[in-house]
């Protein structure tokens, strides 16, 4: 009797160890297949951007980058408790850092208080806004561009603002150059940062800007082409800055006129936004500059600022971004509302 129960216990515990084993093995080839789908799209995902590496160890530290970010991206949208996706775009096998080097240090605003224009604030007096714009619609607002691993975005949001202002003053809408500040506007720092604020002035004392295809974009500090630059299309006769941390009076300016900001845009959210109104999360710190063309509400009632990036059409709406609004702090979401100011022609 004993050795039966023995034997019985024997092949309870051989069917059980041999059950582990099968389910290891299925747990093992899953990881293996799904490390495998990784890495096919990771190939497929270089392929889409062109993306080389120069050898096989950098190309296994990008892979587990990408695989991290893909894993942060598929867990964040998962959730599904924000009202905005998350998705895989060109900056998938970077780091913070690197991203931070190249797409979010390019606003550089000078040390201490806020520099005055010295000109008062047009809208100030305004009492009706429409409830929702888009200067898209309005024709004043020109194709995304890219400003590629160059820390030109305030060069970019200056341009926007400008192109914008200059369309409803003229009726024409002109792109005009980038690289024409990034070469021959001294008082900023070309693909090291800038300001706005100091862009503006520039355009003012050259008497204009060029437009970008007689000076085209090549995202590299380079010498300043004074023949191109001396054919002018464009000119402001000035630039106003918005009262900081009011979103209502930005919203007065926005409802008139594109307008230049500063905003926070670190951190993986901001980084791989994809969709739907951006709510966080993010700080304060101006690093990176944008231009809103617009606002407005959508179906579920929350308020959107909108706003033209210059990181290509792969990166978020197509290359633009919808950004909650009138929301607390003061400084506005990603600290939108703390250095707001536009062109006046």
């Amino acid at each position: 009797m004993a050795s039966t129960f023995q034997c019985c216990s024997f092949c309870i515990c051989l069917s059980i160890f041999l059950a582990l084993g099968v389910w290891a093995s299925q747990v093992e080839a899953r990881a293996l297949a799904d490390e495998t789908s990784m890495m096919d799209r990771h190939e497929q995902w270089m392929a889409q951007y062109g993306r080389v590496y120069k050898n096989v160890l950098e190309k296994e530290k990008r892979f587990l980058l990408f695989k991290k970010n893909m894993e942060f991206i598929e867990s964040f949208n998962k959730a599904g408790d924000k009202p905005y996706k998350l998705s895989i775009n060109l900056f998938a096998d970077l780091d913070d850092e690197e991203f931070k080097a190249t797409r979010s240090t390019g606003y550089v605003s000078p040390i201490g208080p806020r520099p005055s224009s010295n000109t008062e604030f047009r809208y100030n007096n305004v009492t009706h806004v429409p409830i929702s714009m888009d200067w898209r619609k309005k024709g004043a607002v020109t194709p995304i561009k890219d400003q590629g691993d160059c820390g030109s975005c305030w060069a970019f949001s200056a341009v926007a603002a400008m192109e914008g202002i200059t369309e409803l003053k003229t009726g024409q809408l002109l792109s005009l150059s980038e690289q024409e500040l990034v070469d021959c506007d001294s008082s900023n720092n070309g693909c090291d940062g800038g300001w706005m604020d100091q862009a503006f002035q520039f355009i003012i004392q050259n008497q204009g800007l060029t437009t970008e295809s007689n000076y085209p974009y090549e995202g590299i500090n380079g010498t300043c082409n004074e023949k191109k630059a001396a054919n002018r299309a464009r000119t402001i006769t000035g630039y106003e800055d918005v009262p900081t941390r009011n979103e209502q009076a930005l919203l007065k300016a926005v409802a008139n006129q594109p307008v230049s900001i500063s905003i926070d845009a670190a951190g993986d959210p901001f980084k791989f936004y994809s969709s739907g109104i951006f709510t966080g999360i993010c700080g304060t710190e101006s690093n990176h500059a944008v231009t809103l063309i617009g606002y407005g509400v959508n179906e579920e009632g929350i308020k959107y600022w909108l706003a033209k990036n210059s990181w290509g059409t792969s990166w978020g709406e197509d290359g633009y971004m919808r950004i909650q609004r009138d929301v607390a702090p003061k400084e506005g979401l990603c600290g939108l509302a703390l250095n707001p100011s536009y062109p006046t022609a």
